[in-house]
């Protein structure tokens, strides 16, 4: 046991590996990383002046009392001084007030450029240029696109026949049909018991829910659940035309997920359960009525 505490020490006191607790979200990265931006209040923290006043966790991490799951794009401008957001990507507000919190400016100009496909044209990805002397982020340039070919020029106003219907730029277009959107299946599953009160009496009535699990295509999950999808187990972040089984919702309505489901077309096709555990062993610190009534079902929803 001292042998896993000293190695433990060793590590978070290593002057180039940093352990992060960021609300409940564990993190490793470098001294380097974290001090990429001079001026930020990370860079502050982990100074050699003030590291040492830094609050840790039970395990010698160094705890943030921060959303852990926005804090990965923190971390990824602060390696990359740029931002790439995924697709139907819905919580950019919040991502904003992170970047004021951890004092970064230029990350707060990028997402404030940063738009919605299905509201805007895609804008190019603006990049943090730094000065080469003190270190410092100066200003932001876009990085342009491969091709080069420019588009069509637009008819003169003259020769456009007053019968022909106007252009509609894709700002004002409505959304695409159901049936242009894309197929597919996800399957929802959700493993629960029952409450239970006085004397062990169930109350069928009052379900727990654990944990709403999604299942599918990366793309089709953030489409349909937005910002209520939590992608925080899933090992594989950030790739977007790929399937998932790691996916999880932040709430534990499981008719709100049916809702956003049948809001985007899908319809389910199929379902299972596993009805009561009414025997086997009950797991230490379980109470043994409740753990009676656990079961696991599954729901799947296709779009066609």
């Amino acid at each position: 046991m001292s042998d896993k505490v000293s190695a433990t020490a060793m590590m978070n006191d290593s002057p180039s590996i940093v352990e992060l607790n960021v609300g409940g979200v564990y993190y490793s990265t470098s001294l380097e990383t974290l001090r990429n931006e001079p001026d930020s209040h990370l860079a502050k923290l982990f100074s050699d002046a003030n590291r040492h006043k830094a609050i840790r966790d039970a395990k010698g991490k160094y705890f943030l009392d921060r959303d852990g799951v926005l804090f990965r794009y923190i971390l990824d401008y602060l390696r990359n001084l740029k931002l790439v957001l995924p697709e139907n990507f819905h919580e950019k507000d919040r991502l904003r007030q992170e970047a004021e919190f951890f004092q970064l400016p230029n990350l707060v100009k990028i997402i404030n450029a940063y738009t919605s496909r299905h509201l805007h044209p895609p804008l190019p990805t603006l990049v943090a240029s730094k000065d080469p002397q003190t270190g410092a982020s100066t200003h932001l340039s876009p990085v342009q696109p491969a091709s080069t070919s420019k588009p069509p020029a637009s008819p003169p106003a003259d020769s456009v026949s007053p019968t022909a219907e106007p252009m509609v730029n894709n700002i004002n277009s409505s959304p695409s049909p159901i049936s242009e959107r894309a197929s597919g299946f996800i399957t929802v599953g959700y493993r629960g018991t029952f409450a239970f009160g006085r004397d062990g009496l169930a109350d069928v009535k009052f379900r727990k829910l654990s944990r709403i699990i999604v299942c599918g295509k990366v793309s089709l999950c953030r489409e349909v659940f937005k910002d209520t999808l939590n992608e925080s187990r899933d090992p594989d972040r950030g790739e977007f035309d790929r399937y998932t089984s790691r996916f999880f919702l932040k709430h534990s309505f499981l008719e709100q997920a049916f809702d956003m489901l049948q809001e985007e077309g899908f319809i389910m096709v199929g379902s299972c359960g596993s009805g009561t555990n009414s025997a086997g062993e009950v797991k230490p610190g379980l109470d043994t009525e409740e753990s009676k009534w656990q079961h696991y079902n599954e729901f799947i929803f296709e779009r066609r």
